[in-house]
């Protein structure tokens, strides 16, 4: 289901939570950041809000990227499947993060991976085009968007790390730090396979690394998929 829809526009103060305390759905976004406030509301003008629903799949591997996907509401994954069907998680993001990275590259746009919805999803796209064209007139932003691309470098090389990590409790550790700094609220939201394919361990050894975290008071399990972490001092000396 989609339709083009001014969520993010001046004429939807009703409709669009953002707007409600004079922000918008790019404010906490690196990639807007940089943004003059006229800029940003020339690209929420032609943005296309869409809706889906858990376990839906906004885009395949090998996708053209059309546009960046802002998520308004809800959990989105990015995964791989390899040719054995074997789902490899990559990262997952939530309400105000956003998917760009690739639509700068002209001779192979695609996707790289799949996205996918861990939960009902309301969704904004900004189209490529308008993206693109609006770096040709603001030179400024293309300088602001290097300075990202930079960020978003040293993240890749800390997961690199992170799998690097022979010890299992060492890798869940550092993972757990990694994913709370991100995650909204005090809970980290993910099931127990998810974690295991963002590791690379087995479902059993996370289970039993996690049950050994609860019992030594480092984190509290508080239901399916919730975990809390209660001691991030104590993960960081494990995962250092």
């Amino acid at each position: 289901m989609e339709e083009k829809d001014n969520a993010c526009g001046d004429g939807c103060a009703v409709r669009c939570p953002h707007l409600l305390d004079d922000t918008s759905c790019m404010d906490g976004i690196r990639i807007f950041s940089g943004l003059p406030e006229d800029a940003k509301r020339s690209l929420m003008a032609g943005a296309i809000r869409s809706t889906h629903p858990a376990g839906s799949i906004i885009a395949h591997e090998g996708d053209p990227i059309e546009s960046i996907l802002i998520v308004r509401h809800g959990r989105i994954k990015t995964f791989h499947v390899d040719a054995d069907g074997e789902e490899y998680l990559l990262d997952i993001l939530h309400d105000g993060q956003a998917i760009w990275h690739g639509m700068f590259m002209q001779e192979d746009d695609v996707y790289h991976y799949s996205v996918g919805c861990l939960s009902r999803v309301d969704l904004c796209r900004i189209r490529r085009s308008d993206f693109l064209a609006l770096i040709k007139r603001n030179p400024q932003v293309a300088l602001g968007l290097m300075q990202t691309l930079g960020s978003e470098l040293v993240q890749a090389e800390e997961k690199i790390k992170l799998l690097g990590i022979r010890d299992p409790r060492r890798r869940l550790a550092r993972f757990l730090l990694y994913r709370d700094d991100r995650c909204l609220g005090a809970e980290i939201n993910l099931k127990l396979n998810d974690i295991a394919n963002s590791v690379g361990l087995r479902p059993e050894t996370v289970s039993r690394s996690l049950g050994a975290f609860e019992r030594e008071g480092l984190v509290q399990r508080e239901g399916r998929g919730r975990i809390k972490v209660l001691d991030r001092a104590a993960l960081r000396r494990m995962a250092e």
